[in-house]
């Protein structure tokens, strides 16, 4: 599949609009990025929560940067057949990284179909 980067971050965008309010009202200080791919340069990682859940803080204030919660597009796309696969992969990562937020483990995300 072939999608290029800005219609891409406008899917994403869409599918973070889609998703419910209570799980995205907890979101403080998270930044969402799409970038190409993971450093590494390959394809399996879909996206990546970078920053300390919820549950690991024991402070956090202000000066603090902000988290990110990244997804990979180019591995998104060779990942998906379609629009509907993309958009249902691209839902599917953005609820896993926001679990990580949460402090909610692969076991647990497993568990609950999300990983």
């Amino acid at each position: 599949m072939d999608m290029d980067a800005a219609a891409f971050e406008e899917l994403v965008i869409d599918e973070l609009d889609r998703l419910p309010d209570d799980m995205v009202d907890g979101l403080e200080n998270v930044v969402f990025v799409v970038e190409d791919r993971p450093e590494d340069g390959s394809l399996d990682l879909l996206g990546l929560y970078d920053g300390l859940a919820l549950t690991e803080r024991t402070q956090y204030g202000m000066g603090e940067l902000p988290d990110r919660i990244i997804v990979y597009r180019e591995s998104h796309l060779a990942a998906c057949d379609d629009e509907d696969h993309l958009r249902d992969e691209v839902h599917t990562t953005l609820v896993h990284e926001i679990a990580h937020f949460y402090g909610i483990d692969d076991d647990q995300l497993h568990e609950l179909g999300w990983a």
